[in-house]
């Protein structure tokens, strides 16, 4: 067993699981002006017109299209092999977890739970007879019970399909979407689509919704169906900013690539060049590149906003790059139950980015060293906050992995800046000025947030 790169937050992790991808695009952009609010509206009567897809795939062009029975579930598209392990093994590891946490878990208290009655519990299911998945659905299950919202244990399967995603290798079978699951509101907010998916042809695009697919809707229960076989067909019923929903008819079809950016100059009255980067996530090794062709791409800037709106946390392989860009020196320290080691980062500057002034947009969703990122750069570099307050986990995860391929991430350390006294985990961090809208009652050009932006920045 031996420690693998630092985690900051399991969002993206929890994400991939659920087979969720990205990109950003989103329509030209305009000056901002105020939002209005998307209501629910039921699907459409359909009418006598037949929907027909607005894409058909290159390799869907010689085969019939079908369409998958009601009650299919969401189908895993990128296959690993589930090796089974005996309960000796299965033993053995959790012997090991057990110690984990007891050594570097970054509460002492376990969270105030039980923790040697935790692991009584499930020792007890192990040697009654658990079957590989199902030890390690139970597992997850354990150290869900310290309620700490970022330890997690993952199983091989996942680990092989998160460290693809943090190479940029996404591969998978759907209609090309990043959306993230509001069960509450029954819908999937999309953030983005891939260039030239199902879903893009398809004219879906960043901050529409999805209602229903294939006439259900989205539930916990229900799954998303949206990936499946290629070559079959799905109806979803999509809700544009102040529109009334439509269907629409997608072919699935192979995806792959990494997470683009979306990086562009925000139009302004006053002449000023103002860029604006959305970085989606911490948890992908493209991103860092992608950023600084941007940075340099915009050449000098008069204000840079970085929107970190919807990024919960990532590697610190991803991470340390892109503050190097904003940041230089030492910005604080990481605490653990043990010891004290410092985030010290080197200056790497793209045009004036170490100069430029900044506005970072944060909101409740952003977590962990999306947050950390945040304060960072509001206390060492007096960028200004847009949004809305965080949540304040500001956790860091250690990853252990053991024999079998699995990984034991856990909450090892807290971040302590070097210039504020504030604790983040008790107060989030906090806006300079508080402009927020649900992602899908809003378009680029109607962002109340980058208004927000220009007028902390002085520009219009």
């Amino acid at each position: 067993m031996k420690t693998k790169r630092i985690l900051f937050g399991l969002l993206i992790l929890l994400l991939l699981s659920c087979n969720y991808v990205t990109q950003l695009v989103a329509p030209p952009t305009a000056t901002p002006i105020p939002t209005f609010t998307a209501t629910f509206t039921p699907p459409p009567t359909p009418t006598a017109t037949p929907l027909v897809p607005a894409f058909i795939p290159p390799e869907c062009t010689s085969q019939p299209i079908a369409t998958l029975a009601p009650d299919f579930a969401v189908e895993p598209t990128a296959q690993f092999e589930t090796r089974e392990i005996s309960t000796r093994v299965q033993l053995r590891i959790l012997k090991q977890i057990e110690k984990v946490v007891e050594d570097v878990y970054v509460y002492p208290d376990y969270n105030g739970k039980d923790w040697k009655g935790i692991v009584a519990r499930y020792r007890a299911m192990i040697e009654a007879g658990l079957g590989t998945e199902q030890f390690y659905s139970e597992m997850q299950f354990m150290i869900d019970e310290l309620e700490d919202d970022h330890s997690a244990f993952i199983s091989p399967i996942e680990v092989e399909r998160s460290e693809a995603e943090l190479k940029g290798n996404v591969e998978y079978v759907g209609v090309g979407i990043y959306s993230e699951p509001d069960f509450e509101r029954e819908r999937l907010i999309v953030i983005s689509t891939f260039p030239g998916s199902p879903a893009e042809y398809g004219g879906i695009q960043s901050h529409d919704s999805i209602l229903f697919v294939d006439g259900l809707p989205i539930t916990l229960d229900g799954g998303i169906r949206t990936r499946g076989p290629q070559c079959t067909a799905v109806v979803v019923t999509v809700q544009s900013p102040g529109e009334s929903p439509r269907d629409v008819i997608l072919i699935r079809s192979s995806i792959g690539g990494n997470i683009p950016i979306d990086a562009r100059i925000i139009p302004t009255t006053d002449g000023s060049r103002v860029g604006y980067i959305f970085i989606p996530s911490f948890f992908d090794e493209t991103l860092p590149p992608q950023i600084k062709n941007a940075l340099q791409e915009f050449g000098q800037l008069d204000g840079l906003v970085l929107d970190v709106r919807l990024n919960g946390g990532g590697s610190s392989t991803v991470a340390y790059p892109i503050l190097s860009f904003f940041a230089d020196g030492k910005l604080g320290d990481f605490i653990s139950r043990s010891e004290t080691h410092p985030l010290t980062l080197k200056a790497d500057p793209i045009q004036n980015s170490q100069t430029v002034p900044l506005v970072v947009m944060v909101s409740e969703s952003t977590v962990s060293f999306g947050e950390i990122f945040s304060g960072v750069l509001r206390d060492a570099r007096g960028a200004k906050i847009v949004g809305e307050t965080s949540l304040g986990n500001v956790e860091v995860l250690h990853g252990y992995d053991f024999e079998d391929g699995s990984v034991l991430w856990i909450a090892s350390e807290t971040f302590d800046s070097d210039f504020s006294d504030d604790n983040w985990e008790e107060t989030g961090i906090v806006p300079h000025l508080r402009a927020h809208a649900e992602w899908d009652t809003f378009y680029f050009e109607t962002d109340p947030a980058i208004a927000a932006a220009l007028e902390l920045l002085g520009h219009q």
